[in-house]
C-alpha cells in the first residue's frame, strides 16, 4: 500500500469506532489517508481521533473556510487510489444509488474514478428491505465492491445479519485491489459462461452440468485488471461478478445472438460457456404425458466456429471439455473454431470440469505449442487464461 492514497468515508453508525483500526492499519502499511466524515458520524467518534491517526485534517463541512483554494471534493477524488465507505448506512447507499450529492462524502464519491468499496452496516430488517437490496444491486452493477455484512448482536439489541465486516477484511480488500494488475485497462472483453437449455415441452428441457463458475471467474479477474467486461450468461449456480455488463440468455440460439450482437468492438472473446450442442426438433407446448418418449435431436449453432469466421484481429479463446483423446480433440477444435488458444480439460479427472472449484487445463495455441497446467482453482486458472491474452 506504500505510496497509495486512500479516502475513507465514515457515516453515522455505531461501527464508526472500528474505522480507527482501519485508518491506523493503512498508515502502518505506508498509505496516505484522507478521512471524510458525515455530520452524523461525528456524533459517534470525534474528528480529532481520525486526525490524530491519519495525521491529516478530517473533512466534514463542504463550506468550511480553507487555507488554500481548491474544489475539495474533486481534489480528494482525484488523488484517491481507492475509496472506502465504512460503515455505510442505508442513507448513503440510497444517495449513491440515486446519484444524490448533498454533502462532502457523497460529492467526493460521485467524482471519484478509483475503485470504491462499500461496507454496509445496519439493522437486519433495513438490510433485507427491498429498497436497500435494490440499491446495493445498483451499486454493484456500476462496479462498486460490496463487502458482506457479518452476523451477531446488533446495536439495536437484535441478533442477525447487519454488522459491519471486521477491519481486517477491509484492509485485506484494499490491499487486494491495489496489488491487482491493471494490464487490461482500456480493453473490452466478452466472456460466455454457464449452460444453455433446449426445451422439450412446457416443463422439461435438456442441458448440462455447467455452473458458470469458470466464466464468472474469468470475468471477475478481467474486471480486477481494468477491463470493460460483457458477460453473456446462461443457466448458472454462482453469482456473476459486480461490474460486468450481464446479458442473460436461455437457449444456444439466444447465446449466439448475444455474442454476435456484442462482440463488435471487443478485443477478446472467451468462450467458457457450455452451450447445449443438440436441441429437440419438435417442442411440445404443453406437458408430455406419454409412458415413453422418443426425442429426435438436431445440432445447434456452433457459436465459437461462427465467431471464428468473423473475428478478424480479435483474440478468441475456447474451451474443450473432453472425456478421451484430449490433445487430439482439442487441436481439432482449435482449427475448426479458428481460435487463438484452446483450454483443454479432461472432465473425467478428479478436480476438473463441471460443478467444482478447481480445474486441470492444458493450453494449446494456434502455433501448436502445448502447456500443461497443474490442478488450479478456477480463480487461479482465470488469471493464467487472461495472461495468455495480455502477453500477446
Amino acid at each position: 500500500m506504500k505510496g497509495n492514497n486512500i479516502v475513507i468515508g465514515i457515516t453515522g453508525g455505531i461501527a464508526c469506532y472500528k474505522m480507527c483500526e482501519v485508518v491506523s492499519g493503512l498508515k502502518k502499511a505506508g498509505a496516505g489517508v484522507d478521512v471524510v466524515m458525515t455530520k452524523n458520524a461525528t456524533q459517534f467518534v470525534a474528528p480529532l481521533t481520525f486526525e490524530t491517526l491519519s495525521q491529516r485534517p478530517v473533512t466534514v463541512d463542504m463550506f468550511a473556510k480553507k487555507k488554500r483554494f481548491d474544489v475539495e471534493h474533486v481534489a480528494l477524488a482525484q488523488k484517491a487510489d481507492g475509496l472506502v465507505i465504512a460503515p455505510a448506512t442505508a442513507n448513503i447507499i440510497g444517495k449513491l444509488a440515486c446519484g444524490i450529492a448533498d454533502d462532502m462524502l457523497s460529492t467526493t464519491v460521485l467524482a471519484a474514478k478509483c475503485p470504491i468499496i462499500i461496507a454496509p452496516a445496519m439493522n437486519t430488517a433495513m438490510l433485507e428491505s427491498k429498497a436497500v437490496r435494490e440499491n446495493l444491486q445498483t451499486l454493484a452493477s456500476r462496479g462498486y465492491i460490496i463487502l458482506p455484512c457479518g452476523e451477531g448482536r446488533l446495536a439495536c439489541g437484535d441478533t442477525g445479519k447487519g454488522k459491519m465486516c471486521e477491519p481486517q477484511v477491509i484492509l485485506d480488500k484494499i490491499a487486494e485491489i491495489l496489488s491487482a494488475k491493471q494490464d487490461l485497462r482500456g480493453k473490452k472483453i466478452l466472456v460466455t459462461a454457464g449452460a444453455t437449455i433446449q426445451k422439450i415441452d412446457g416443463v422439461r428441457f435438456i442441458s448440462n452440468f455447467s455452473s458458470g463458475k469458470m466464466g464468472c471467474e474469468i470475468a471477475k479477474n478481467a474486471l480486477e485488471r481494468g477491463a470493460d467486461v460483457i458477460l453473456v450468461l446462461g443457466s448458472h449456480t454462482v453469482e456473476p461478478p459486480p461490474g460486468a455488463r450481464v446479458v442473460s440468455v436461455q437457449t444456444t440460439d439466444d447465446m449466439f445472438k448475444a455474442v454476435i450482437g456484442n462482440m463488435g468492438d471487443c478485443d477478446l472473446i472467451v468462450k467458457a460457456a457450455a452451450p447445449c450442442d443438440y436441441s429437440p426438433e419438435t417442442i411440445t407446448a404443453g406437458k408430455i404425458k406419454s409412458r415413453s418418449l422418443d426425442l429426435k435431436l438436431s445440432k445447434t449453432v456452433d457459436i465459437a466456429a461462427e465467431v471464428g469466421k468473423i473475428k478478424g484481429g480479435k483474440t478468441l479463446i475456447v474451451f474443450a471439455a473432453e472425456t478421451e483423446n484430449l490433445i487430439e480433440n482439442a487441436r481439432k477444435k482449435l482449427i475448426v473454431k479458428n481460435a487463438d488458444f484452446v483450454i483443454a480439460n479432461d472432465v473425467t479427472l478428479e478436480g476438473a470440469g463441471f460443478n467444482c472449484d478447481t480445474n486441470i487445463g492444458t493450453v494449446i495455441d494456434k502455433n501448436g505449442s502445448i502447456t500443461e497446467l497443474p490442478k488450479l482453482t478456477k480463480a487461479a486458472l482465470a488469471v493464467k487464461i487472461l495472461d495468455l491474452f495480455s502477453a500477446q
